[in-house]
This record gives C-alpha cells, sequence and structure tokens, in this order.
C-alpha cells in the first residue's frame, strides 16, 4: 500500500515539470499575431493559450477567439449577477430576500417557481438565430470575432479601439476566473458579498 502511494505521489510529481515545447510555426504565429490580445497589461508580449489548442487547432483560431469573448462577456456579467443582488432586488414574493436569501441559492430556487425555463428558451432562441449564423461568418472571415457591428461607443481613432478590444479580453479572462472564484467562496461559505 505505501509503495502504491509513493508511486502515485512521483508519478503526479511529473504534472508540474516543466514541457519541453517547440516554437510555434510561422504560420500560427503570423495567424495569432494578427489577433487582438497578445499585448498583456504591462505591454508585453503575452499569450494566452494554457492549453495550446491554437498550436492544435489553429484553422479554428476564430471560433476560439469567438468563444473566448463571448463567455467572457457572459462572465463579466455573471459578476454583476453574484454582486448586485446581494443589495437589490427586482420586485415579487419570489425574488425577495426572504425567499432568496443568497445569491447561489437562487438559481435552484427560481427553476422550480421561476423564469429559468424563459431564460433558456430566449438564450436558446439567440444563438440559434444571432450566435450560430455569426459564429459561420467568423469562420469564413466575413467578420471579426465579437464583432455584433453595435458601434455605438467605437473610438474612430483605431489605436484607441485595439485598446479597447485588449481591455475587453484582459477584463473578460479575469471575470472568468472570478466568477468561479465567487461561486465557489459563496458556496463554501454560504454568505453573499464579499463572499468571506
Amino acid at each position: 500500500m505505501k509503495t502504491a502511494i509513493i508511486a502515485s505521489l512521483i508519478a503526479s510529481a511529473a504534472a508540474f515539470a516543466p514541457a519541453s515545447r517547440s516554437g510555434p510555426s510561422t504560420s500560427l504565429a503570423g495567424a495569432v499575431d494578427s489577433m487582438a490580445g497578445k499585448i498583456d497589461f504591462r505591454g508585453e508580449a503575452a499569450l494566452f493559450d494554457p492549453l495550446g489548442l491554437s498550436a492544435t487547432y489553429e484553422p479554428f483560431l476564430p471560433f476560439f477567439r469567438e468563444a473566448e469573448l463571448r463567455h467572457g462577456r457572459t462572465a463579466m456579467l455573471a459578476v454583476l449577477g453574484m454582486i448586485v443582488p446581494d443589495f437589490v432586488r427586482v420586485p415579487g414574493d419570489m425574488y425577495s430576500f426572504a425567499a432568496v436569501p443568497n445569491t447561489v441559492d437562487a438559481h435552484d430556487a427560481l427553476i422550480s417557481q421561476g423564469p429559468m425555463l424563459q431564460l433558456l428558451v430566449w438564450i436558446s432562441l439567440w444563438d440559434t438565430i444571432v450566435t450560430a449564423p455569426a459564429v459561420a461568418a467568423t469562420m469564413k472571415g466575413e467578420r471579426e470575432a465579437g464583432d455584433f457591428a453595435w458601434n455605438l461607443v467605437k473610438p474612430s481613432d483605431p489605436v484607441k479601439y485595439a485598446k479597447k478590444v485588449d481591455a475587453e479580453l484582459r477584463n473578460g479572462r479575469l471575470a472568468m476566473m472570478a466568477t468561479g472564484g465567487i461561486f465557489t467562496q459563496s458556496i463554501i461559505t454560504g454568505h453573499g458579498f464579499p463572499f468571506l
């Protein structure tokens, strides 16, 4: 028994050893270099690809960027959705602080008696009508990933616009990590904001 435990510990230590990686191919480097998000907040080069998907599935890079933007935007809304309801609720008995004391409990409470089915239907409809054709157009190169032509506040200066696009990517990545932390901390502690 002891030898099995020691062998598994030794084998699991290999997961933390640095892997030898060869540099990306010229075509991949060019494909990634043309995408936003290659500069971090310090102004240094940064390629956020923890699983190495851009090297393995290069033809799917536009789809990956579309998915990253969509999940980042959703996560930014989720962070707000986990903090704001701890202070303000919409009218109605089923949404009151007495009915749903913690925001994390709202999901289960509103599935049985609330509008969660409606949310599922409307989000599915949005994905069918808007997202699927948008992703297809992105894969064909007809549009930039994440661009739904809602340009009311788009800066006219290309440098400022590129900075906004990079900021959206970084904020989306941060929000994806924060959402996981918020849900985990809220479930463990049973408390709302500040989730301590």
